[in-house]
């Protein structure tokens, strides 16, 4: 589809939705869609400064673009915050699973096994350290003067997505 359309968007942190509607007037009615953001990954585009994309756990997909680049931060965040929020709470309510075990004889090789659990903490402490610079990366650029440049904010949420899918990808091989 060519151009853009002005539509009406409601997020829900009690119910951890956003909910989509064909204009205002229509906020009171049932929405025309709903995206669960619990597992959804939220990223600027890097086509211009004002857009962004929703992509679910389930594999729906919306683009959407802001009248602005500090709009498209804004919503970017309180996305991110939702989806957080809720990733985290079924997370929780679902613990990892136990590791499995490849050979009938637990015993059989113990030294490859504390590899491969030296191999994670490994991962984690990496993954921590650059956890540490991504948040003196954001400062700097929200401290900044120039915390509205549209490739510094795209830099932000890149370096923020990147790290966040490092993380799911880490606790997945983990499980």
């Amino acid at each position: 589809m060519k151009g853009w359309q002005y539509r009406w968007f409601i997020l829900s942190p009690e119910t951890g939705e956003l909910h989509y509607f064909l204009s205002e007037s229509e906020k009171n009615q049932r929405p025309r869609c709903s995206i669960y953001l619990a597992g959804a990954v939220i990223a600027p585009s890097d086509e211009d400064s004002n857009t962004f994309t929703v992509n679910s756990a389930t594999g729906d997909m919306i683009k959407l673009r802001a009248t602005d680049a500090r709009a498209r931060q804004e919503w970017v965040d309180k996305l991110r915050a939702v989806t957080e929020m809720y990733t985290r709470a079924i997370a929780s309510s679902h613990p990892p699973l136990p590791l499995r075990e490849h050979s009938t004889n637990s015993n059989r090789n113990p030294v490859a096994k504390l590899e491969v659990l030296d191999a994670f903490a490994n991962c984690q402490e990496q993954l921590s350290k650059v956890e540490k610079q991504n948040l003196a990366l954001a400062q700097s650029i929200e401290n900044s003067s120039m915390n509205l440049d549209p490739d510094l904010l795209v830099l932000k949420a890149m370096a923020h997505t990147t790290l966040h899918t490092l993380n799911q990808c880490l606790n997945i091989l983990y499980q």
